[in-house]
């Protein structure tokens, strides 16, 4: 059997939490898996391009709260908060159109302030790279050096598979810098997957990025705050 799995649920409740925090039984359990699933799909497609980090689900009794994660929040928000009327006003009417139950809406909008040292900021950017025709080894090439110089992260992984360059077959380019240890339950390791759409087929988009063992960081600050108790 193959080892390869998602680092994002091999970390679930160790380093992770879950993406849709709710709880129901009986028939609400399948409405709500239905509408969460279904409504994630619609808002990645109508947030692609605003540079979204994370979509987040919190469910209670008749309410449904929203958070979106993006590093550019302005191009969401939009003037006076239009765009977030005009998102709720879509999620609304999806729900009815697809028949599902409506609940109480709430919106949230929070900014990524590094936006480098996410994954899935960094997979849209080099999906925009490819779409825009440029060669597809300068893109993997821009966008590693751009994330390692950020003081967070000490690894990146990016991978690509699809007809590259055009080409009639299909292949996959990998670049790696630094390290990106997939085994290590406490390495703190943020995964996302991208499509590029090209004329000639997608390609996909795979990023890894290492910030380091969330464990070790800890041991490194427990001596100062012992110092700092002595003082």
């Amino acid at each position: 059997m193959s080892k390869v799995v998602n680092p994002y649920s091999h970390r679930l409740t160790i380093l992770r939490d879950w993406r849709h925090r709710w709880f129901a039984t009986g028939a609400k359990y399948q409405e709500n898996l239905k509408a969460d699933i279904l409504l994630r799909e619609e808002l990645q497609k109508l947030l692609r391009g605003m540079y979204v980090g994370s979509i987040e689900f919190e469910r209670g009794a008749g309410t449904l709260r929203i958070f979106i994660k993006t590093s550019r929040p302005g191009l969401i928000i939009g003037r006076a908060g239009e765009g977030t009327t005009k998102i709720k006003n879509h999620i609304l009417s999806f729900l009815r159109g697809k028949k599902l139950p409506v609940p109480e809406l709430k919106l949230d909008i929070e900014e990524i302030r590094s936006p480098e040292s996410n994954a899935a900021i960094v997979a849209y950017m080099v999906a925009e790279g490819l779409e825009k025709r440029l060669p597809f080894r300068r893109v993997l090439k821009q966008t590693i050096d751009k994330v390692m110089a950020n003081r967070d992260v000490k690894g990146v992984r990016v991978g690509l598979a699809g007809r590259l360059g055009g080409a009639d077959m299909s292949r996959r380019e990998e670049l790696k810098k630094g390290q990106v240890p997939l085994q290590t339950f406490r390495a703190d390791i943020d995964f996302a997957r991208e499509r590029a759409h090209l004329p000639y087929g997608e390609i996909g988009v795979k990023v890894w990025i290492y910030k380091g063992e969330v464990f070790a960081q800890e041991e490194k600050a427990a001596p100062a705050r012992r110092a700092a108790t002595r003082r």
